[in-house]
């Protein structure tokens, strides 16, 4: 058996809110194989969005451990978790997050511009992103010139532009019709198939159906959904 991409072990974080602690993840275990695509449902307030900080190294477990490809992200220090978040991780979000005064391919291309890439090694690298949603020939359209669905697909390009091994995808289809949420799923199917681990965040069965596995979360604890809900815990 291969090493894990992703192995969560016990994973407690809690929060103070109004002078009370919350536990919003209760000892959560979870492992992700490399080229998964994996979804994790659950309704608001069930610890999806918290799970996701976790999984983008955007905050710290409280206890319990975290390793991404067998480094322990627990121990990192803030600069080090950007450097994963950089290059490790492309984020997808449900609002899309694009420049409005940037065109398609502009902001495809921001991730490498910050990494200081050539201009032209950076235009080909962002177009052939572009080339993989099938958003091509709206290169030099601006966002307010895309439909809902395209715009989705340009966030999508720019989180592959890094290449990262994980697509972390939030809630990506909350702001699309069915028809469009359904195209949205297809490309990350493609993606899946040329090699990238996909996690999907959703509190949409239907959407979380298309994953090739499915992980419920509720009050903070996981349960892998198959025959019957198990605590994702005693599976390994």
């Amino acid at each position: 058996m291969t090493e894990p991409l992703i192995s969560i072990q016990k994973m407690v974080k809690s929060y103070k809110i109004g002078g009370e602690t919350v536990t919003a993840l209760h000892r959560i275990s979870l492992e992700i194989q490399s080229g998964e695509f994996l979804a994790i449902i659950g309704p608001s307030g069930s610890g999806k969005s918290t799970l996701m900080n976790m999984i983008g190294c955007l905050d710290k477990p409280d206890s319990g451990e975290y390793l991404l490809e067998a480094k322990n992200v627990g121990k990192m220090n803030d600069n080090q978790l950007a450097v994963i978040r950089n290059q490790k991780i492309g984020f997808i979000f449900q609002n899309f997050n694009l420049l409005s005064k940037l065109t398609a391919l502009e902001n495809v291309e921001l991730p490498l511009l910050y990494r200081g890439v050539p201009t032209q090694e950076r235009k080909k690298i962002a177009s052939e992103c572009l080339e993989k949603v099938g958003l091509i020939d709206r290169s030099t359209h601006l966002p307010t010139q895309l439909s809902g669905g395209q715009q989705q697909r340009v966030a999508i390009a720019r989180a592959l532009v890094c290449n990262p091994p994980i697509l972390l995808a939030d809630e990506p289809t909350g702001a699309l019709d069915s028809k469009t949420s359904s195209e949205i799923i297809d490309v990350m199917k493609g993606l899946n198939e040329m090699g990238h681990t996909i996690i999907l965040i959703t509190h949409d069965l239907e959407v979380a159906q298309q994953a090739r596995r499915i992980v419920q979360i509720k009050d903070g604890k996981l349960f892998e959904k198959g025959g019957g809900l198990r605590e994702a815990s005693s599976i390994h």
